[in-house]
């Protein structure tokens, strides 16, 4: 393995929807070039590559796994990956160690939603993508396509695959453009200019070679350029130019034996194009001839005998015809020998790959801190050079990414070295005591050489060469055990593997928890972290039957969240083990190896834990009034510390959806700008500024962006109903308010605003008091407010209020407590302590000296009878908050998951009973063209989603499919306080006493009953007289 040249590597993945055919081609791949691993005639039905028991049983894929296959004098690492969304965390492992993609698409299904993940995770991971169509037998054996009904449908199918491509590129472009026209420099310019070259043709083209037709199933497959080569003597033309005229709107004229367009042909209503007529009529006719009764059985003779076939007798006279076609179909077009000269020929080798993946891989950092050392900058930049050449030399620093661990039972280890000799599998080396699994890392090295015990640096993914002192926690040194050359489930020991190679390591088991970059040198930057389409959302909370077995569970989760890279374990308010899954499936998989493998203990699992959040309706139809409530209005809350030295008024409003949802989608930039702050809190702006890398500023600015174009959306969409002046001061206000930012919440990066309180704000009925009055850093951090401003507010604060120097200091320090209490509020909302979303709050502190009160009879008390003056302003700050959401009827927001339906016509019907009792909304239906498929598009909410495919399989007698993802928030239309005021309400629910809970109500008290919080319910729901029953002898 070390002596391989890069240039004969190719690293691959499988990606593409569930069930349409990854691991059964993979297996047809292993059967042809795997060394007598696998027998042709297992391929497609052993499924080499599901080795775990839970594959075998439901069918499904649920790990990546990788295998080594020889193809001529190439080597070619496979990597499989599942389709079902739920893991998809696994397709973000396999693409990031692979350097180009087998993109699957089912010829008769089409496009379907997952295919469009994978085609953005490649897009994101700058693989190169190859397109393989299967499934071609279905067009003909069950639809009855006639071959030009096929070819429209192919061509539509790759037509679709090159748009969804193409809206990547232009996203990019566009993207690229936006920036450059907020300011940003950079060299933006060229990439952008490369993109729109490469925009100019489709990136899948059947006459570039990379794509192919085939039948995973049957084991046969052909790209374009095989058909090419055996007509290119039969029509006396070159197989280059054969290979541009088989697909397209080319045609054959048998008078003139020319290729010609459509204009050019005699007769144009019959005229068939090309692969019509050299590629699919033939596959139509030897399907015809060995699958009908009376099909014409000297066509497969007349097959045999031009391609010099080598078929037995017995394979020929079977009563089978589906054998006898499946014989003659994988020796006349064999699938392994089609996809790997595909591989071969369109995915680029490792060095090649590299440079091309760089800026993904390692993107390249600008420093303006002239403290960095110049050495580590310098070696750093060598060891990015070294990856992106794939430099393979020895003496080249050593660079790998661990995508993720997985456990291996140590009776499926090699007992022997690569040498030969025997070698003792013992537990040191993971730290697992007692546990009898093995975790190896699942790694591509990217430069350099790596052997066994050697010892590397693991750096984590938030390491930073440059601060050698803080990053002591983010780096280990580790000493590898043994290497692996991974086949399937089995595993090839190997003395040493050299860049451009994907291997599994043992011995990193106690210092990598899912993902980590290997590197020989501390000074270099680790590789950038992967990217999840998903996170996880469902969550249950588990505890083991027997509470004596605790010790062992709390183990087995450890090696649970080691061992699966998109598992989360933490631990509850209540002290509970929350245990959070993509879905349904996934979740299975983890409890099933907790009772098994891990914890091996019996468990107890709560029902789903579905997360809300809390928000307000909107008031009335014209939002610039709602913007005025915030601006001198009286409706307000008004609560008061127990001392009697603190009074708080809180007006909330709700933020426009649009900006709710960039603040919710960009909560990980909020964090780093909360931190940056904090971290640099002497310091001023411009000084942060410059400490920061280039592409943060960048994408701060990118932020403030995204925010100024949800508010003008929200704008664009009133000035339909204003005329232009209330447009202009709607505006304006909101400009005002973006300057006045005083946090976000909960937790600092939330979808929740407090506001700084205006300035200009009278004092408590002219009271003498002073106005807590804030400062707004995150205003400053986003662009909307120079430091300047900010500064000259703050500093004339005091004398504008004529307050006493100890007075306003005593506010200063209470401006923690407001945001305290604010960042409280937030996080657990009054419905039901979930969080709000989606909520701007305007919160004024009045402070009276320590003498007087807000009411001048009331004497003065002591503060530290009621405890400390922060803690008591913090707690009036949140139930004040709480309190004015809860007078601005209050609603709850639900998550809402898309889901994609596929189901027969007879069964639509009981489809929609299904959909109607998930509280599911319907957005469209079409029918499949070609098929009775029905395709249907619905959200349905999150709580309503557990058992929706068991259910909709068990009423649909198992013909319908579904696929759930993520999709956004929504606010439930219901008031969970409903009571009847107007006539028409009066009239149909009486006084209200009679009114059944609606669904919000019933959302809310199961939560509340789940989190120990009291509830209003009748304890005697059906009460009857006592009746004596009489015996009777």
């Amino acid at each position: 393995m070390g002596s391989t040249s890069c240039l004969k590597n190719r690293n691959i993945c499988i990606l593409a929807h569930v069930d349409h055919g990854k691991t059964t081609l993979a297996d047809h791949l292993i059967a042809g070039s795997a060394g007598g691993l696998l027998h042709p005639k297992q391929a497609g039905r052993l499924r080499f590559m599901d080795y775990l028991d839970e594959e075998q049983r439901r069918a499904i894929t649920m790990k990546s796994s990788s295998i080594s296959l020889q193809y001529k004098d190439y080597c070619i690492n496979l990597i499989d990956s599942p389709g079902h969304m739920d893991f998809c965390s696994e397709v973000s492992t396999a693409a990031r160690l692979s350097d180009g993609a087998l993109i699957l698409v089912d010829a008769v299904e089409g496009v379907h939603i997952q295919t469009h993940a994978v085609l953005r995770q490649a897009w994101i991971e700058k693989l190169t993508p190859c397109l393989v169509l299967n499934k071609i037998d279905r067009l003909i054996s069950e639809l009855k396509l006639s071959p030009m009904e096929a070819y429209n449908r192919l061509l539509r199918i790759v037509h679709e695959v090159n748009g969804i491509v193409s809206a990547y590129k232009s996203e990019k472009y566009l993207s690229d453009v936006d920036s450059i026209l907020v300011g940003l420099a950079g060299e933006m310019g060229e990439e952008s200019q490369e993109l729109v070259e490469d925009d100019e043709e489709d990136t899948f083209q059947p006459q570039k070679g990379n794509v192919a037709f085939v039948c995973a199933l049957d084991g046969w497959g052909f790209c374009i350029s095989e058909f090419a080569e055996f007509y290119a003597s039969k029509l006396g033309a070159s197989s280059v130019s054969l290979q541009k005229a088989l697909w397209g709107p080319r045609y054959f004229n048998s008078k003139t034996k020319m290729i010609v367009g459509k204009k050019g042909i005699g007769g144009g209503g019959k005229a068939r194009p090309m692969f019509v007529q050299f590629v699919l009529e033939p596959l139509w006719q030897v399907y015809q001839a060995a699958l009908k009764v009376d099909g014409d059985k000297a066509m497969l003779e007349k097959v045999i005998k031009s391609f010099n076939l080598s078929i037995s007798s017995r394979e020929l006279q079977h009563k089978d015809p589906k054998v006898v076609l499946q014989a003659v179909m994988s020796r006349w077009l064999p699938l392994s020998e089609a996809i790997l000269t595909m591989v071969v020929k369109c995915v680029p080798d490792p060095i090649s790959a590299q440079s091309i993946r760089i800026s993904r891989l390692l993107p390249k950092r600008e420093f303006l801190d002239s403290g960095v050392s110049s050495d580590v900058l310098e070696e750093a930049e060598h060891v990015r050079k070294c990856v992106e050449v794939c430099d393979s030399s020895t003496e080249a620093p050593c660079m790998a990414f661990v995508s993720k661990m997985f456990a291996v039972p140590l009776k499926m280890l090699p007992q022997r070295g690569p040498n030969g000799e025997i070698v003792s599998n013992s537990m040191e080396d993971i730290g697992g005591g007692d546990s009898d699994e093995c975790f190896l890392a699942f790694a591509r090295i990217f430069s350099g050489v790596l052997s066994c015990g050697q010892k590397v640096f693991v750096l984590s993914a938030l390491y930073d060469p440059t601060k050698t002192e803080s990053m002591q926690k983010h780096v280990q040194e580790a000493e590898l055990h043994s290497l692996y050359l991974m086949m399937g489930q089995g595993l090839k020991p190997v003395a040493t593997a050299t860049a451009g190679n994907v291997v599994a390591i043992r011995g990193l088991g106690q210092y990598i928890l899912k993902s980590a970059t290997l590197s020989s040198t501390r000074n270099c930057w680790p590789f950038s972290s992967m990217v999840f389409q998903l996170s996880p959302t469902l969550r249950v909370a588990i505890e083991p039957s027997d509470p004596a077995d605790m010790g062992a569970l709390m183990r087995g989760l450890r090696l649970l969240n080691r061992a699966d890279p998109f598992v989360e374990v933490t631990v509850s308010s209540r002290g509970e083990q929350v245990l959070a899954a993509a879905g349904e499936v996934h979740l299975e998989r983890c409890i099933k190896d907790l009772k098994e493998r891990f914890a091996k203990v019996s468990l107890e699992v709560s029902p789903p834990l579905v997360s809300y959040k809390e928000t307000i309706e909107e008031e009335g139809s014209n939002p610039l009034e709602n913007l005025k409530l915030l601006s001198g209005s009286t409706d307000y809350v008004e609560k008061t510390t127990s001392n009697g030295r603190c009074v708080v008024r809180v007006q909330v409003i709700k933020l426009p959806l649009a900006l709710t949802k960039v603040l919710d989608e960009s909560s990980d930039l909020l964090g780093d700008i909360v931190e940056g702050k904090s971290g640099q809190r002497n310091k001023s702006l411009e000084a942060w500024k410059e400490n920061r890398a280039a592409e943060e500023e960048n994408s701060v600015a990118a932020l403030k962006k995204r925010i100024i174009d949800a508010i003008e959306s929200e704008i664009e969409c009133t000035s339909k109903e204003f005329e232009s002046d209330r447009v202009e001061k709607y505006r304006s206000l909101w400009f005002r308010f973006l300057r006045r930012i005083w946090a976000f919440g909960p937790r600092q990066v939330g979808p929740n605003i407090l506001l700084l309180p205006d300035g200009n704000a009278d004092c408590y009925h002219g009271k003498d008091c002073i106005l807590v009055k804030g400062s707004s850093p995150v205003s400053e951090m986003l662009g909307f407010l120079n430091v300047s401003d900010s500064k000259t507010e703050n500093g004339n604060a005091a004398n504008e209020l004529g307050a006493t120097r100890s007075l306003y200091t005593e506010a200063q320090n209470l401006e923690r407590s407001v945001v305290s209490g604010f960042q409280l509020a937030t996080a657990a909302g009054p419905l039901c302590d979930e969080p709000m979303w989606g909520l701007a709050f305007l919160v004024e502190t009045h402070i009276f000296p320590a003498e007087s009160g807000p009411n001048d009879s009331e004497l003065a008390i002591q503060p530290e009878q009621y405890g400390i003056f922060t803690g008591q302003v913090m707690t009036v700050v949140k139930e004040a908050c709480r309190a004015a959401m809860l007078q601005k009827k209050p609603r709850l927001v639900e998550a809402m998951y898309f889901c994609e339906l596929n189901t027969p016509t007879e069964y639509l019907g009981p489809m929609y009973a299904v959909l109607s009792r998930r509280r599911a909304r319907v957005l469209k239906e079409e029918m499949q063209e070609g098929s009775s498929l029905f395709t249907v598009h619905a959200y349905v909410p999150v709580a309503e989603s557990f058992g929706f495919a068991d259910e909709l399989r068990r009423w649909t007698s198992g013909a319908s499919s579904a696929l759930l993802v993520l999709s956004h928030w929504e606010a439930l239309p219901e008031d969970p306080f409903f009571i009847p005021k107007t006539e028409e309400e009066l009239e149909e629910f009486g006084d209200g006493s009679s009114v059944l809970p609606n669904t919000a109500r019933k959302l809310i008290d199961a939560v509340r009953r789940r989190k120990g919080l009291p509830v209003e319910e009748k304890v005697v729901q059906h009460a009857t007289k006592q009746r004596t029953l009489a015996r009777k002898v």
